[in-house]
């Protein structure tokens, strides 16, 4: 029987809507949490949650 985990969500810990098993493997998955309503970008693989953090935009300058 294959092993399952609720993914947490980064920002408040709460319960997201999202199960995993140990085999699942994700890759740039946007994770939206209801409880705090913000999306993270995550890499998943092997229970091992990796959030993606994305550089802000910068203005360009002339």
């Amino acid at each position: 029987m294959q092993q399952e985990q609720w993914v947490l969500c980064p920002i408040c810990n709460s319960k997201t809507r999202l199960r995993i098993r140990e085999d699942t493997e994700l890759k740039n998955f946007p994770l939206y949490c209801p409880k705090c309503r913000q999306e993270k970008l995550i890499n998943v693989k092997k229970f091992n949650i990796l959030v993606i953090i994305e550089p802000d935009a910068q203005t360009q300058s002339r």
